[in-house]
């Protein structure tokens, strides 16, 4: 579909046209039209795949369109789950509100909130914000929602995996919900509270899934590594940075500790690297992020803070130092490369602390994994046996109990976890060796 086939006012037109934007991704093609209709709408799609737009353009539509129900209180919320998101969101909906008459304002928890109240008496038709620091000044009434036209929750999910559900109902309540219209778009849609906020905030939604959020995405070609220890992963590492020909790299660690510490090292090795955590202060993580958008540095060193909702696409190669703890969160950090139809490598090393995680995100995959390595970095761990296959191992031997002596019952047969089928090669990679049996 192509954006000139919408009924789009002429401005939202204009800034596609000069953005080159002219054909609507899935996603887009398939919210747009219902939102445009004012109906409540909770999409999923994976990541990359251009929902911002698929919210941003039928919330301008409509204050363009539309007369406002109140002079006083904001037209359209929207909120995302982290303040990097947030602020990805705000600056693409700036950029959009350039040469109109329209305003914005970004709402943050950890920065000044006085001169977020002066901002808000300036009645922006547009608020982007976390739903922690939006709740405060609903609470502490610097902030009015009866005339809200349109709230948008991106990435509902990731809310309510953060503890936000308290703030969004009470959101809820503060606007009218009779006159509001609700955009819910969330990685997935198999989640029990997000069936119940659903229910909550959503009247009749039309409902859009674009692809499963555990799809293979083709333009990201996967490799993993069994690594022994943690010098083991760093010894890895240094061998993969050196064959790579990449633009820029994201390396994710578990801890800020490990990230500080691989900076430092990567820097010591020649490297234009940067550590990025939760525990630095939002303005030294807004200058951290904007340096790496504007390629002051080549590799970025990150915790989950930065892998949802970033929008770089000078990224090419993602590597999990450490694995993520759950499933989906892989999925966002590797979506942090292969973004806007360009092609993108994500590495991951596995080692015995990351063989639950590991496991966890093959069964999520629905695919299986076969092990890459590099000569002279062979790993001599294989994998562990998974809880569920020691159990089922238990159960095979305590039946076979009940018919023969314990003494003389076969033991359990021991699966190897392992073994599977290639499910992208890395051409970037000198040699590939299947796992021993």
């Amino acid at each position: 579909m192509q954006f000139s086939d919408l009924p789009l006012d002429h401005r939202i037109l204009k800034f596609l046209r000069n953005k080159s934007l002219d054909t609507a991704t899935e996603i887009q093609a398939q919210a747009i039209p219902h939102a445009l209709l004012g109906k409540d709408l909770i999409a999923s799609s994976k990541t990359g795949s251009g929902k911002t737009f698929a919210f941003l353009i039928p919330a301008l539509h409509r204050v363009f369109k539309n007369k406002a129900l109140s002079h006083r209180d904001p037209r359209v919320l929207l909120l995302a789950p982290t303040r990097e998101l947030a602020k990805q969101v705000f600056l693409q909906l700036r950029a959009m509100l350039d040469g109109t008459a329209l305003n914005a304002t970004l709402i943050l928890g950890g920065e000044n909130f006085n001169d977020q109240i002066k901002a808000l008496k300036r009645n922006p038709q547009f608020i982007v914000g976390t739903a922690g620091r939006v709740a405060d000044h609903v609470k502490g009434k610097s902030l009015f929602l009866n005339g809200l036209e349109l709230l948008v929750l991106d990435e509902a999910d990731r809310m309510l995996d953060l503890g936000f559900a308290d703030e969004l109902k009470m959101i809820d309540r503060a606007a009218d919900h009779r006159k509001r219209q609700t955009l819910m778009f969330s990685a997935t849609m198999d989640n029990t509270e997000l069936h119940y906020l659903t229910q909550r905030l959503l009247k009749a939604p039309q409902r859009i899934s674009i692809g499963a959020a555990n799809a293979e995405h083709q333009d990201i070609s996967q490799a993993f590594y069994l690594a022994d220890h943690i010098e083991h992963k760093e010894q890895l590492l240094m061998a993969l940075l050196k064959q790579q020909s990449q633009q820029q790299i994201i390396v994710f660690t578990a801890t800020r500790a490990d990230s500080e510490r691989l900076s430092q090292i990567l820097n010591g090795q020649g490297y234009q690297s940067v550590g990025l955590s939760g525990e630095l202060s939002q303005s030294q993580r807004s200058n951290i992020m904007n340096e790496f958008t504007r390629g002051h540095h080549q590799i970025l060193v990150t915790t989950d803070i930065a892998s949802r909702g970033l929008d770089l696409l000078n990224v090419s190669l993602v590597i999990n130092f450490d694995l993520p703890k759950h499933s989906d969160e892989y999925v966002h950090r590797v979506g942090r490369t292969g973004r806007a139809g360009n092609q993108g490598h994500a590495i991951s090393f596995v080692g015995p602390k990351d063989w639950q995680s590991f496991v966890a995100i093959r069964s999520f995959l629905l695919q299986q994994i076969e092990f890459s390595a590099i000569e002279g970095l062979e790993a001599k761990f294989k994998g562990l046996r998974t809880k569920k296959v020691v159990t089922a191992a238990n159960k095979a031997v305590k039946k076979k109990t009940k018919a023969t002596d314990k003494r003389n019952a076969a033991p359990a047969k021991r699966v190897d976890t392992t073994k599977g089928i290639d499910i992208g090669d890395m051409p970037m990679l000198r040699k590939k060796t299947p796992p021993k049996e």
